[in-house]
């Protein structure tokens, strides 16, 4: 039986052999794009070929590329494990054409491929073709039909709808009719000579799936609706591993395949119950476990940690998703996750080594993440008791509490619901929505970004940036569009050359100013969309279509370069002090500071942090060049050069030299000439980010020199006002002993005061029937003495009502009430 790594190796040779060069996957974790959050296919990477932003070095490329789909307009996190074929995460097989063969090549080699190379029985297969769209004008794709007819009987092409044969890549942008294939995997002999295949084909049966798709990109949708032609036409593939790897095993599940068996197996071992191929909510946690490890995995790889927004908030949506399969459905009450991170790197060592990389640090996190959620679902369990018993027979469970329960402590809603039906409840799921859009609603107002369409004046390929070499340069505008955000209005510019810096990296994007004439347009940021890079302004020049002279704020291009080489000096100093499992997990460098996260799961002490600058001021005291070359990947990684998790080089990469044997890094962000024009290096503070990450903020030059003063100025107040002592230290720590001392002085006689007032109130308590009433102002002076009174009555009597009241300063006269 064919294994899945030579299902995917058989893949990458063939379209080798067709002249297609092999490119790695992108990350998972989508960058310096609006629109995603997440690599949802594999086109995503090519995305800027197809929009005309940049020409590919390639006319044909083949991948495996990771992506995940559970967010957005492809969102298939609910039916992962329920099924036997949704994933989170799953490999895209793909080959692509830019301007280069369309519909003839990719037809017969897709046929070829899977009849020749892989066996697949040619009877089993079916395809579909685009039958047109009469709303559109879009005519049915008969050179698709002509071409499947050299191949496949006539009776097997079928004919779909804009919705499954026409594919888009959003509201806006390329798109073009695509051919699905399709194959019957049924087994039963009597259900195959009774129903044809024909007629399960999109119908979502689980055994005639759809294996590959063959996008023929040749239109461009406008914002308005309108298609228009594309000057080169493309073609876009895409094959799932996972669904490919089923058929050619003959497997009925994907999770029967050796992608998944694996983990199965260790989760079994794990947890001491067996996986039985069932739907039984026992088996869905094996299959759920299975398929959210890989998602998780790759994507903290790929440098995204799980938060609280964004897509940090994903990765730990399917995290604890899997928590509570594990804890409510397999009886597991302890992490579980974290131990197949090991399997998993193995897994795909050849294909994606960064997971075995990094598989300590990666199940560090995972781990750390499984205790902190397992404590909130204890407590969002006892919470979920509190519900059941305070609820109204008959009255279903408020929305509002089970969105609490979601919001608060993580819960997600089918726990809620599944546990109200075990307790013969049910939850008002209406209102429970309600409020989710209510907050969703509010997550979008405050990030939406409305744009129209670009107002194109010349057609230029691609922005040449020239920001490495000069400051200022002479230009045109090639395009322009209005954007809406935040209830403000703007503009975004895209000149045929630029000496501005986009955002990228870490590095913030350069300011500065666009001189039309007479008239001058301020910069206010320069951003990435993919690979264009887009200058912000806040209006449009009148004559927009002029040369312009676009020059860069050099002082504040001047003090980002300063922080980025810092940067660079500051990671090399932490592998040299902590030790080589320190990486990059994050940055923000700008002019006025700069941060850097990196892997490491301990405080640094203050002898660290001083070691540290040591090593880094050190280097600049010897002022030594820094060396920026460009080079082949290959030989940059010869070199020694580091290379980034969940970045994406191309094949020439940028290399940033600052001392050969102390720091080589791939670095796309601009850099001074010499260490020594960093002037001074100051670390001003550094704690935890989330699990296995810290963080340090640092300063350079003239930022550095400030900040050092400003600590100098509290140290002179604080002698000040403590009359200038001989040793400032020691007379803090006198002064610190004198104030605990004095605190306890007070507490005890606190304490004394409401021992009397316990007696004296205990003694003019009324009985009222069978209880004992007692009602007071007391004079306490702090909230915490009321209530130790009140803890002390409680120790004392059985039935009681107690009202007691202090008045707690004569500013605020504010009362507690007991």
């Amino acid at each position: 039986m064919m294994t899945s790594a030579e299902i995917r190796k058989k893949f990458l040779d063939f379209f080798r052999s067709k002249g297609h060069t092999i490119v790695p996957s992108a990350p998972i974790v989508v960058k310096n794009d609006p629109t995603l959050l997440f690599t949802n296919a594999g086109m995503n990477q090519f995305k800027d070929f197809f929009l005309g932003n940049r020409i590919s070095p390639y006319s044909r490329v083949a991948d495996t590329q990771k992506c995940l789909r559970v967010s957005g307009k492809h969102n298939d996190l609910e039916e992962v494990g329920v099924d036997t074929y949704h994933h989170t995460m799953f490999e895209m097989l793909g080959n692509w054409s830019f301007g280069d063969y369309f519909k003839k090549e990719a037809i017969a080699w897709s046929w070829q491929l899977l009849t020749e190379i892989y066996g697949i029985p040619s009877d089993r297969l079916y395809v579909t073709v685009f039958d047109g769209d009469a709303a559109e004008d879009l005519p049915r794709d008969e050179e698709s039909i002509a071409e499947w007819k050299k191949w496949i009987p006539e009776d097997r092409i079928l004919m779909g709808s804009k919705k499954d044969n026409f594919w888009e890549m959003g509201e806006s942008g390329p798109c073009g009719p695509c051919t699905e294939i399709h194959v019957d995997c049924r087994q039963d002999l009597v259900e195959i000579k009774r129903i044809d295949a024909a007629k399960l084909v999109n119908a979502d049966h689980p055994q005639v799936i759809e294996i590959w798709n063959n996008v023929f990109i040749q239109y461009n949708r406008l914002k308005e609706g309108r298609l228009e032609s594309l000057p080169a036409k493309h073609v876009d593939t895409g094959m799932g591993l996972e669904r490919l790897t089923r058929v050619i095993q003959g497997k009925n599940s994907n999770y029967d395949t050796d992608l998944f068996t694996g983990t199965i197996a260790a989760v079994e071992q794990i947890v001491g119950k067996r996986y039985e191929y069932t739907d039984s909510k026992k088996d869905i946690a094996f299959r759920v476990i299975a398929d959210h490890i890989r998602a998780i995995g790759c994507s903290i790889a790929d440098g995204q940690l799980p938060a609280n927004t964004g897509a940090g908030y994903v990765i730990r949506r399917i995290l604890r998703r899997a928590v509570r399969y594990y804890y409510s459905y397999l009886g597991y009450k302890q992490p579980l996750l974290f131990a197949l991170v090991g399997g998993l790197s193995t897994q795909f060592l050849e294909v994606f080594p960064e997971l075995l990389q990094q598989a300590d640090f990666i199940s560090r996190v995972i781990r750390e993440e499984e205790e902190a959620f397992l404590k909130t679902l204890e407590k969002g369990l006892k919470k979920m008791d509190e519900i059941i018993r305070t609820s109204e027979q008959g009255k279903p469970i408020g929305g509002s509490a089970a969105f609490e329960l979601f919001d608060t402590f993580g819960f997600p809603f089918d726990l809620t619901r599944l546990i109200a039906q075990e307790n013969n409840l049910r939850v008002d799921e209406a209102e429970f929505n309600q409020q989710l859009s209510r907050q969703q609603q509010r997550s979008r107002a405050a990030t939406a970004i409305d744009t129209e369409d670009w107002v194109v004046l010349r057609v230029h390929p691609y922005t040449e940036f020239v920001g490495y070499e000069m400051l200022k340069t002479h230009s045109q505008v090639t395009k322009y569009r209005r954007v809406k955000a935040r209830g403000r209005e703007g503009f975004q510019l895209v000149l045929e050359a630029t000496p501005f810096y986009a955002e990228s990296g870490g590095q913030v994007g350069d300011t500065g100013l666009l001189v039309f004439g007479p008239e001058s347009i301020e910069v206010l940021d320069t951003k990435k969309e993919n690979d264009l890079i887009i200058h912000l302004t806040d209006r449009l020049p009148s004559d927009i279509g002029g040369p312009v002279a676009a020059s860069v704020n050099a002082e504040r291009r001047k003090m980002t370069a300063i922080h980025h080489t810092a940067t660079h000096l500051l990671h090399a100093a932490l592998r040299q002090l902590l030790g080589q499992h320190v990486q990059q997990k994050g940055s923000l460098v700008s002019g006025a500071y700069l941060r850097f996260d990196f892997s490491h799961f301990a405080r640094l002490s203050n002898g660290d942090i001083q070691e540290i600058e040591q090593i880094v001021n050190d280097k600049i005291r010897q002022n030594m060049p820094v060396i920026v070359r460009e080079m082949q990947k290959e030989e940059a990684i010869k070199l020694g050069a580091m290379a980034l998790f969940g970045e994406k080089y191309g094949e020439r990469v940028r290399v940033v030299i600052a001392d050969p044997g102390y720091s080589i890094e791939l670095c796309g962000g601009t850099h001074v000439a010499a260490t020594g024009e960093l002037g001074f290096f100051k670390i001003k503070h550094e704690a935890a980010v989330s699990a296995g990450v810290r963080r340090i903020e640092a300063s350079c030059g003239p930022a550095a020199e400030k900040y050092v003063s400003e600590q100098f100025a509290l140290i002179y107040a604080i002698g000040d006002s403590l009359k200038h002592p001989a040793d400032l230290v020691k007379a803090v720590e006198q002064l610190l002993a004198e104030t605990a001392e004095l605190k306890k002085k007070i507490e005890s006689a606190e304490a004394r005061q409401i021992g009397v007032l316990f007696q004296h109130l205990k003694g003019n308590a009324h009985q009222i029937g069978d209880r004992t009433f007692i009602g007071a102002v007391v004079e306490i002076n702090q909230p915490e003495g009321l209530k130790k009174l009140c803890y002390a009555f409680k120790e004392s009597l059985d039935q009681y009502l107690l009202v007691l009241a202090a008045n707690l300063g004569t500013e605020s006269r504010r009362f507690f009430l007991v």
